[in-house]
């Protein structure tokens, strides 16, 4: 069931735990100055939020709220639709992933979150997310992507890095596939390895990585 209604946007609430980063950058000014002459165009999607009156969680449409709030509107369009959390958040990240400028943190929690909420619509309650995802959701994650199931797993594996790790990989400083190695270390090993980078202003190499890796197995 759904229905379009204009929602106060204080009534609006982040999904939780998204995946996708909101910066206030210039694609943010730029999108908060179209709606400011425009408005908003296209109308958000949402879900009643659970145990809640009048109270909804932001499906897809963040930025769009984000930069109405910035300019000073007060009610957005929204499309709500009656989807319970793991539907949602897999809405939530197929509506995102076709962004030109997704991050590898993006990515990599998107596909956890997608997994995730596949692995509960598979009620498979009594397997680990390592024994469902090899066999089942990231084969389904990686059709819909275009790319190998192994792909999806090695961006998951990413998100065992440390923040500030992962920050260096979405600012292009340590490379996928290296950081896809060292994801394998430890947080003592992982944090060792950051006052190493920050002392020599220098990020390891793939080579580098691997034999990390090996010396932490």
């Amino acid at each position: 069931m759904k229905n379009t209604k204009n929602i106060l946007i204080e009534k609006l609430h982040a999904f939780e735990n998204h995946p996708y980063k909101v910066q206030d950058n210039e694609e943010m000014e730029r999108l908060a100055e179209s709606i400011r002459e425009h408005g908003v165009l296209s109308p958000i999607i949402v879900r009643p939020k659970e145990n809640t009156e009048d109270e909804y969680e932001i499906i897809s449409g963040h930025r769009r709220v984000v930069a109405s709030r910035k300019v000073g509107i007060k009610e957005v369009p929204a499309l709500i639709v009656s989807l319970d959390r793991d539907a949602a958040a897999i809405v939530l990240v197929d509506s995102n992933l076709h962004r030109d400028n997704v991050l590898p943190s993006e990515r990599a929690f998107a596909y956890k979150m997608k997994l995730e909420a596949l692995s509960h619509q598979g009620k498979r309650t009594d397997l680990t997310l390592e024994q469902v995802a090899p066999k089942l959701s990231t084969e389904i994650i990686g059709d819909s992507e275009n790319v190998s199931k192994d792909t999806v797993k090695r961006y998951i594996r990413l998100t065992n890095l440390l923040p500030k790790l992962l920050e260096y990989v979405d600012e292009g400083r340590i490379s996928f596939t290296p950081a896809v190695e060292l994801s394998y270390l430890n947080d003592i090993e992982q944090r060792d390895l950051l006052q190493a980078i920050e002392l020599n202003d220098c990020t390891p190499s793939l080579s580098q990585a691997v034999r990390m890796k090996k010396l932490s197995q």
